[in-house]
């Protein structure tokens, strides 16, 4: 079986992780999340790309690109989970299954962040668990996908 391919998208704001609201979004940097991801994955036998954007246009880009480059999205929308109908069509549009997650639990926040576009075209959403989301959705992610071939 060849090598599973998994595209890790962060949204706007997430560069700052480590500096930004660390009470709400945990001190580990966006560099420790995706070095603790990549050590997992090397476990898991599955390879990641990261990419990380302050603007939608370049997150859905990255989605389309995804298209016969990966198997699988672990996507963490930032803000655009609540706003961003183009990232929710992106993802419809290419049909790769998509893991939501988010570092905060968005439905015990300000009420505009319990809405997530995202979440209808997710075959799954992970919240509140901090960094470990990122690890609980790729966990899932890859479960998934093997389940599948």
């Amino acid at each position: 079986m060849a090598l599973l391919s998994i595209l890790v998208l962060h949204g706007p704001n997430l560069n700052l992780l480590g500096r930004r609201e660390p009470a709400v979004y945990g001190s580990q940097t966006l560099q420790d999340i995706n070095d603790s991801l990549t050590q997992i994955a090397n476990l898991l036998g599955v390879k990641l790309t990261f990419f990380q954007s302050n603007h939608e246009g370049g997150l859905v880009d990255e989605i389309q690109s995804a298209l016969d480059r990966h198997q699988g999205i672990l996507i963490n929308p930032g803000a655009y989970t609540h706003t961003s109908v183009a990232i929710r069509d992106a993802i419809a549009a290419v049909a790769i299954p998509t893991v939501e997650v988010h570092l905060s639990n968005i439905h015990q926040r300000e009420a505009f962040r319990h809405h997530s576009y995202i979440a209808a075209v997710a075959i799954g959403q992970i919240s509140g668990f901090g960094a470990d989301s990122y690890r609980l959705g790729l966990e899932g992610l890859v479960k998934h996908l093997q389940q599948q071939s």
